[in-house]
Formats: C-alpha cells, sequence, structure tokens
C-alpha cells in the first residue's frame, strides 16, 4: 500500500463526482497526508456551553478528584496532577491528564505541576502499550474557546491510542464509535497496570 505524501496531482486527483463537492480550498475529495480524529461526541459540551465549566466548583476535572477513583474514572493521582478516563472516549484507553489546580493554558503550570503532567502522559504511554498494544498515539491539549476545548478552563491532555483501521465509517456518518470494552474495565486495567514506583513521594498509588 502507497502512503499518501500530500501532494496534488495536477488535476487535483479528482473525479467529475468529487470536483462538483468540492470548494475553492480543494479540501473535499482530495487526498492529503491528515488523519482526520472525529469527534461527533463533543458536541455535548459545545451546545452545553463553556460558562457552565467556568467555576472550580462546577468543573468536572475539579470535582473528580473529591469522589472515589471508581466513580470519577480516576486510572492515578499524582501529587500535582491525576490521570482520568475520558467519559466519551475516541478509542478504549483515552485518558486525560490533568493538573488539579483550575487553569486553562499549560503556561499557567508551575515548573513541578508542568514536569509532572510530563511524565504522567509519558507513563501513560507506557501503561496503554502494556495492557492494550496500541500501534501508535495521539497526544495533544486544545487551548481555550477558540482552540477548540470541550472544557476550556481547566487545563487537559488528551493521550488517544489508534490502532490500525479504529477510524471507520460510524463515526463519519452515523456519529458512532464502537467502543469494545465499558469503561470501569478499562479503568481497572490501566490502574492495576500503574507502577507503584510513580506515586509520589514513593507512596503506592
Amino acid at each position: 500500500m502507497t502512503e499518501s505524501t500530500g501532494a496534488i496531482p495536477a488535476n487535483g486527483g479528482q473525479s467529475a463526482a468529487d470536483e462538483s463537492v468540492t470548494d475553492d480550498f480543494q479540501l473535499a475529495g482530495v487526498p492529503d497526508a491528515f488523519q482526520r480524529l472525529w469527534t461527533p461526541h463533543r458536541m455535548a459540551y459545545i451546545k452545553g456551553g463553556q460558562e457552565q465549566f467556568d467555576h472550580p466548583d462546577a468543573c468536572p476535572f475539579c470535582v473528580g478528584p473529591s469522589r472515589s477513583d471508581e466513580d470519577s474514572l480516576i486510572v492515578h493521582r499524582g501529587r500535582l496532577c491525576y490521570v482520568v478516563l475520558n467519559l466519551y472516549p475516541y478509542n478504549p484507553g483515552h485518558v486525560l491528564i490533568n493538573p488539579y489546580r483550575h487553569v486553562s493554558f499549560y503556561t499557567d503550570l508551575t515548573v513541578e505541576e508542568t514536569a509532572e503532567f510530563s511524565a504522567l502522559t509519558q507513563t501513560a504511554i507506557r501503561v496503554l502499550r502494556k495492557v492494550s498494544g496500541p500501534g501508535g498515539f495521539n497526544i495533544g491539549m486544545n487551548q481555550g474557546k477558540v482552540g477548540g476545548a470541550g472544557i476550556s478552563e481547566h487545563l487537559h491532555q488528551h493521550v488517544v491510542p489508534r490502532w490500525g483501521g479504529d477510524g471507520n465509517f460510524l463515526p463519519i456518518i452515523a456519529q458512532t464509535k464502537a467502543i469494545t470494552q465499558t469503561l470501569g474495565e478499562v479503568r481497572e486495567l490501566m490502574a492495576q497496570a500503574w507502577p507503584a514506583d510513580s506515586a509520589p513521594d514513593g507512596e503506592d498509588g
């Protein structure tokens, strides 16, 4: 199989049918090097409005740590940051790395928070490789309302495990994503595989 290089042939690589639905930027119907992550589930946050999360008392990332790990789907609690499963995962094992503090931007983190934030991201990747063997990962942060953050007031980093063929027609056509494990099962697997030596101050996590 030949991988797309992103180069567009002279004719745009389009059929007559493609040309009828392609805009001036030649986006539809043109092969390129981008792999698009379709997330129709994010409409639950967009329709609800960002103002619903603008205070720590209403922010799920602030309220979550006050509940049990099982209830909040927390995989690991660090000293300054914690790891939680995404309630609307793109794939099984889709986790979020969050600081406990209610801050909006990566630049708001202290040096210590940044170090733990990064370390937990690396550990999450190692744990996911161990328990589910993904072929790759998507890692990233959407910051600010215009940056596409579902909950813009509380910084969080996505770690999404990827497998070949996991982006089929269902999320695009039917706005449905087939998830093969329950969130509780995934949380338990990851929590059990999380290394004890990554707990803060040498304590068991």
